[in-house]
């Protein structure tokens, strides 16, 4: 790392003074030819809204218009994208203003010297040289990967190799330099320290001056099918795919938008906490769903169990019979059991009568008859298709009869003028003659009346998707029968009160889209899915099935497994073995940023394999283990999250279930600033909060305060999981609260990575 003379730090600050002018002036033109492009665009709309009332009845005057529409059209689309293109360059000199770049390389290629500043955006002068590039570009990856010397980039022609001789990082702020240095690593580890070091934020922040070089290969990654990146809590894992999500947007922005993209997010809080970050890199906002709400969509009139109602269930202690059922009834076997009965499956006993005005309008026997009249070889999915094509067959050969009954001419005597001209709607049906009229007429009111029953007969309604997944399950093998109906008459119960859990609700949806295609989107071609931990392969099997034009992207932690039936530590193979049939690659994160090195080597004991985790050189205090009384549990907490509130501007006290945040508010409740974090809050507020361990996972407090880590709430090794993912929370101060005794297997932590401390 180099130290610099004065003016070659002057001659810097130089060079950001000249850009920071330029990024100026550039904004109070583009600021005008905006303003202009407004009002050229506003102008254009109201031509084009008064050319829609033109004349149509005559056919000179509709030949006239349509010309004039398309030309207004093209005038329209070509003002709103010059207005979307200056819109775009006002942002990304916003982004650029007090601190335009944070990289410099010295690069030689083919003889040539060059240099070169990477910052968020790119700007260019009036000649169209480069003052700053984009840190998506294809030669701004040298900064992020390469050590001095020969270093490789990709590019759209194939692979360049350069010669890396300087790389210089700046920290700019209000367009003054406040550090520079160069370094030889990838990113050095003093801008890092300082980044890590500052107080935590209301929302994520963007991580494009501190991408490390495991991190920007994932972004970068273009080719690959099904990206599965496991990281250790705090390595970056979702920072990350945000700025994967950028990067995905600039380099294929012809192939896809951000329309086309979509992320599963854990929960509301989570997603309006990530919210802030697209827009701080100059993109529009994905669209995010959490698991809950995408199954919801699908199941009208049921109320689909949320993954907090699961785990709160999960605390209930159950039996080794019921837990070993639930992970079944989750599992890639029962997933391939699922597949294998939507090929062969009966749909005879599923099929209902579709009724139409209060009437049978095809009976349930109708359709059992056409359907066993079907090859026995045939697979369920065609007999289907055959099953509604033969029903709309019957449906138009009524409907031409219905086409003469006497209703229908009354009908067409009572159309109004405008409703008459909205049906012969055609240059060619104008010009017919009056019976050609009249025949069109009368297919348009049948088709108009009886199309509630077309609508029934294309979106499946003659079947109950229910009842045919209840078949299925009684066709499940699974070695204790007894178990299996007992879960399947509770399945039976739930669903009289309009209720579903989340392994069911996967499981009929599944069903469904094996058998009939529909709810499949083929829109989407990026998906990202954030937690992938808690996705059982039931779930994942279903997203993947749901979206197959999509390349995967899922991120977790298998060490923070908090629920029953999803992934563990040895599930990477049954993800890859689900995922087999698409170019799949895994890409381990094992650099621990977030908490501080002390905090880290405490918590990397209580999962397998922690010692794989690499704790980031940031001191910090021990974390301490209190023990105090049962009675004093509660005050004793509300003491040190006070003192730790004197320190840091955000202190969490974490809990395990939800019950016990309701009983602290009430025990709590004069304490006017202690406040509740709800799923639906947009940001994190500052001061002590209470929030339960399940909505607390992905964000990151300054101090966290562990609540009742004893037993019975923290006993079994899968606690250990749960206490990993509360203290991975914490930045910079951790303290864990147990009234009267830590669990058995504290004794196995070593002592020396914790201060043990006695309340008084």
């Amino acid at each position: 790392m180099s130290s610099f003379p004065n003016e070659s730090r002057a001659a810097e600050q130089t060079r950001v003074d000249h850009v920071e002018t330029m990024i100026q002036q550039q904004l109070i033109t583009t600021a005008q030819n905006l303003s202009k492009a407004q009002q050229e665009r506003r102008k254009v709309e109201v031509n084009f809204s008064s050319n829609t009332r033109a004349n149509y009845i005559e056919t000179d005057d509709i030949i006239e218009t349509n010309a004039t529409l398309q030309q207004q059209k093209q005038l329209l689309a070509g003002a709103t994208t010059n207005e979307d293109i200056l819109t775009t360059k006002e942002k990304e000199l916003h982004l650029l203003a007090g601190s335009p770049y944070f990289g410099r390389i010295d690069i030689q290629e083919d003889g040539e010297p060059d240099t070169l500043y990477i910052g968020m955006a790119s700007l260019n002068d009036h000649d169209q040289n480069f003052w700053v590039y984009d840190w998506r570009s294809p030669i701004a990856a040298i900064y992020y990967n390469g050590t001095l010397g020969r270093v490789q980039y990709t590019t759209p022609v194939g692979p360049q190799t350069v010669e890396l001789q300087r790389k210089r990082q700046f920290s700019i702020q209000a367009g003054k330099i406040k550090n520079m240095f160069d370094t030889n690593e990838t990113i050095g580890d003093n801008i890092l320290k300082s980044v890590l070091g500052q107080a935590s934020s209301p929302q994520m922040h963007n991580i494009v001056a501190t991408i490390q070089q495991a991190q920007n290969q994932i972004i970068r990654d273009v080719k690959t099918k099904v990206l599965i990146v496991q990281g250790a809590a705090g390595s970056g894992k979702t920072s990350t795919i945000m700025q994967r999500i950028a990067f995905l947007l600039y380099h294929s922005r012809r192939q896809v938008n951000a329309d086309q993209m979509l992320l599963f997010s854990p929960n509301n809080l989570f997603s309006n906490y990530i919210a802030a970050v697209l827009p701080s890199l100059g993109e529009k906002n994905l669209r995010q769903v959490t698991l809950q709400a995408f199954l919801a969509q699908r199941l009208h009139g049921l109320q689909v169990q949320s993954l907090f109602e699961r785990f709160e269930q999960e605390q209930t202690p159950t039996n080794p019979e019921t837990q070993a059922l639930r992970q079944f009834q989750e599992s890639l076997e029962f997933v391939r059991q699922l597949e294998a009965f939507a090929k062969k499956a009966d749909l005879t006993s599923a099929f209902q009568s579709l009724l139409f005005e209060g009437q049978v309008f095809f009976s349930a026997a109708e359709m059992i008859a056409i359907y066993q009249e079907f090859p026995t070889n045939l697979l369920t999915t065609d007999k289907l298709v055959r099953l509604k094509n033969t029903l709309i067959r019957r449906l138009q050969a009524f409907l031409q009869e219905e086409a003469h009954q006497d209703w229908v001419l009354t009908a067409i005597d009572d159309l109004s003028e405008r409703q008459y001209a909205e049906i012969i709607n055609t240059p060619k049906l104008r010009a017919a003659d009056f019976n050609t009229q009249q025949q069109h007429l009368a297919q348009a009111l049948v088709h108009q009346k009886y199309y509630p029953v077309y609508e029934a007969i294309y979106n499946n309604y003659f079947y109950n998707p229910y009842q045919l997944y209840k078949q299925f399950l009684q066709e499940v093998l699974y070695p204790q029968p007894q178990v299996w109906q007992a879960m399947i008459t509770a399945y039976q119960l739930a669903m009289e009160t309009h209720k579903i859990s989340l392994a069911h609700a996967t499981a009929v949806l599944y069903l469904q889209q094996l058998l009939t295609g529909t709810g499949r989107q083929q829109q989407i071609k990026q998906l990202f899915l954030d937690e992938m931990q808690d996705y059982s392969p039931l779930q994942l099997a279903y997203i993947q099935h749901s979206f197959p034009q999509a390349k995967l992207t899922l991120l977790g932690d298998l060490a923070q497994n908090l629920y029953q039936g999803s992934q563990d530590q040895s599930q990477l193979a049954v993800l890859e073995e689900l995922f087999t049939a698409r170019k799949t690659k895994v890409i381990s994160l094992q650099q621990s940023y977030r908490s501080t090195a002390a905090i880290t080597n405490f918590a990397k004991q209580l999962i397998p394999q922690g010692e794989q985790i690499q704790a980031f050189n940031r001191p910090g205090v021990l974390p301490t283990w209190w023990q105090t009384s049962s009675e004093q549990l509660a005050a004793w907490t509300l003491h040190c999250a006070q003192e730790a509130r004197e320190k840091y501007e955000t202190v969490a006290v974490i809990t395990k279930t939800n019950a016990q945040v309701q009983e602290l508010q009430k025990l709590w409740a004069s304490q006017d600033k202690v406040s509740v974090l709800q799923e639906n809050d947009h940001q994190i507020p500052t001061g002590i909060v209470l929030v339960p361990i399940y909505l607390a996972k992905g964000l990151e407090f300054d101090a966290v305060i562990g609540y009742a880590i004893q037993a019975p709430f923290y006993q079994s090794k899968s606690d250990q999981a749960i206490l990993y993912t509360l203290a991975t929370r914490a930045l910079h101060d951790l303290q864990l609260i147990s009234a009267p005794h830590k669990p058995r297997w504290a004794k196995e932590l070593d002592q020396k990575t914790y201060q043990a401390r006695i309340a008084q």
